[in-house]
């Protein structure tokens, strides 16, 4: 499969990717290498395989939850840059 030069530029302004002529065909020929290994993963016959997404047998490992104490309000601000009040004070965000 070969993308033409119309469809890489189509794909560039899907990603919002303002390309230069040499960068464009630099990318429409990485793009159709990939498009092309892609073909011969196809043509594997994979007839008999179990589809799978982990193959090394790893799991998530989590910690179990524990109730613990949290931190108090000192501890918590104690490090803080600016505060007032007891709270956090930050810059604002919005303009009213």
């Amino acid at each position: 499969m070969s993308l033409s030069h119309e469809e890489v530029a189509h794909v560039a302004r899907l990603a919002r990717l303002r390309l230069e002529p040499e960068e464009m065909e630099r990318l429409q020929g990485q793009l159709n290498a990939i498009l092309d290994y892609i073909a011969m993963l196809q043509e594997v016959d994979v007839t008999g395989v179990i589809p799978t997404a982990q193959v090394t047998g790893l799991a998530t490992i989590t910690r179990p939850d524990a109730v613990t104490t949290s931190l108090t309000r000192e501890a918590a601000l104690s490090n803080a840059p600016d505060k007032h009040d007891g709270m956090f004070r930050v810059r604002a965000v919005f303009d009213e």
